[in-house]
């Protein structure tokens, strides 16, 4: 038998996600110099995205240009609310889009929400360029004319329900304010309706634990009450706002918003009406660096504790496109919970939502294309007219094992994956840092089947039955270095698996 009792084990969990302020020698084993297209899970490790299909193959129609982009994609009552080109249409899985409201302005994104103040459930949209609208379950459009008396707010950009009042945002003609609707009413201006003036241009509004957070470009207030007569604002934080406001979302129980210096949290603290704001994406803040806020957007993943932030330029090519997710999860190389990354390639999103249709949690998302898509669908990015893979890659720090000055033989890596399916991907190793004057190995092959097939339904001869893939492959390298890196790629179009982690065997050699 081979000696074997030179070799020293290396283990890595994989756990940490994208790290770009580190330098090699304080990064994690797991954490990664490079994760696109893979996702920091929740069930452990690194998975591969699920893809992009279209939820209904039929456009929603243009009303100028085919370069209208979807300015309003929202799930309501089972279906889809879609805006382009000034238009509001629903629509469903099938068929042609209905229009249910026109000439809504293509400046700017359009704010949502949904509410029930009379047994009907509605949505009441804001446009930034006309007065808010509602749909009830009919889908009939009512426009806020203050039919109920006093003035209504005109072209607000943001719109919230909160208290039983509705609350209106981004007025032109009042930008330091927010305007409130009179009790169970959307267009009563009069009767219990008024007007609280905030020290800054308002640029978002978010509900969040029975308090309205009205989000500003360099500051940040509460409303706190439950009507007219003891509605009270309070400044929450000096120098710190956004100009994003579809980048704000709750994840987690906190609130989530993009400031200037990355992404941040509103977390509410033991003691009632007490909050504590934190910056959360220092470990990236070369992404956020990279925004340019041309079409900032985001989405919550609910059941993978997942944000997912889209910022893809006007110019940009879907294939450039770019996003950011964070998961919050329990790190296993620290056991702390908190915040990882991963970089989104090639999806290009303009506007986007999450919520339940049939009990089933739905991701969609609208194009600059003009289609709605399904995210966490598929196994590859549709396009309009074509298909794309994902170009997924994770790669590890530069690892020393401890000793930057001791070559390190390499003998075996030992992978701990998680097929889902067939796999079809390649693993590299990097010496040195990939430095050219060192030779590099040739690329492994990954490989997997399928799961175990069933008695009755699989082929003799050809189907493998009982267990499928082990979870640790065993694959022999060769090569040698000070440093060393683990680089896994997939260029396939087969479904997601997991990295979960590794252990490189080596025997230690001289040193330098």
């Amino acid at each position: 038998m081979p000696d074997a009792s030179q070799i020293s084990p290396y283990t890595a969990s994989c756990g940490g996600g994208l790290i770009l302020n580190k330098d090699v020698y304080n990064m994690q084993p797991g954490e990664a110099l490079q994760l696109s297209n893979f996702e920091p899970s929740v069930k452990g490790g690194y998975r591969r995205l699920n893809g992009t299909t279209k939820y209904n193959s039929t456009i929603v129609p243009q009303v100028s240009a085919s370069s209208e982009r979807v300015l309003l994609s929202a799930i309501f009552n089972d279906i889809i609310i879609a805006g382009r080109g000034g238009t509001v249409y629903s629509g469903t899985t099938s068929g042609s889009w209905t229009s249910r409201g026109t000439s809504k302005g293509t400046t700017y994104t359009y704010d949502f929400d949904k509410f029930n103040y009379d047994g009907t459930s509605k949505i009441i949209i804001a446009t930034g360029s006309t007065n808010a609208f509602t749909l009830n379950t009919s889908y009939t459009e009512d426009i806020i004319n203050a039919t109920g008396g006093g003035t209504a707010p005109t072209a607000p950009k943001y719109v919230k329900s909160f208290a039983n009042h509705m609350f209106y945002g981004g007025m032109s003609n009042a930008t330091h304010s927010v305007i409130f609707s009179g009790p169970y009413t959307e267009d009563d201006f009069d009767t219990g309706g008024g007007e609280i003036k905030v020290g800054d241009v308002v640029t978002g509004l978010k509900v969040f634990r029975d308090e309205l957070f009205v989000f500003c470009q360099r500051k940040i207030y509460k409303i706190t009450g439950t009507s007219s007569s003891n509605f009270a604002l309070a400044e929450v934080a000096k120098n710190v706002g956004t100009i994003a406001n579809n980048s704000i979302q709750e994840v987690g129980g906190d609130l989530i918003f993009l400031s200037a210096d990355g992404l941040r949290t509103i977390a509410g603290t033991a003691r009632i009406g007490d909050v504590e704001l934190g910056t959360i994406s220092k470990q990236v803040q070369d992404r956020i660096n990279d925004i340019k806020y041309d079409n900032v957007t985001s989405l919550v993943i609910r059941d993978k504790s997942q944000y997912r932030l889209f910022y893809p330029t006007t110019a940009s090519s879907e294939s450039n496109s770019k996003g950011l997710i964070a998961v919050i999860k329990v790190n296993p190389n620290t056991n702390q919970m908190g915040y990882e990354y991963a970089d989104i390639k090639g999806l290009k999103v303009s506007c986007c939502d999450s919520d339940y249709i049939s009990n089933t949690e739905t991701i969609i998302s609208g194009g600059y294309d003009g289609y709605i898509y399904k995210q966490e669908s598929g196994n590859v990015w549709t396009r309009a007219s074509t298909t794309s893979s994902l170009d997924s890659i994770y790669r590890s720090p530069d690892m020393t094992m401890g000793d930057p000055g001791i070559r390190k033989s390499m003998e075996r890596v030992n992978l701990n994956w998680k097929p889902e399916g067939e796999v079809a991907a390649n693993l590299f190793l990097q010496y040195n840092y990939n430095d050219i004057n060192t030779p590099q190995p040739a690329v492994i092959a990954l490989t997997s089947s399928t799961t175990g097939a069933f008695y009755g339904a699989g082929s003799y001869g050809t189907a493998s039955y009982g267990q499928g893939d082990i979870p640790i492959t065993r694959k022999s390298v060769e090569g040698s270095g000070f440093a060393v890196a683990v680089k896994i790629t997939d260029t396939s179009t087969n479904i997601p698996w997991s990295i979960r982690g590794f252990q490189l065997e080596f025997v230690p050699g001289g040193r330098r």
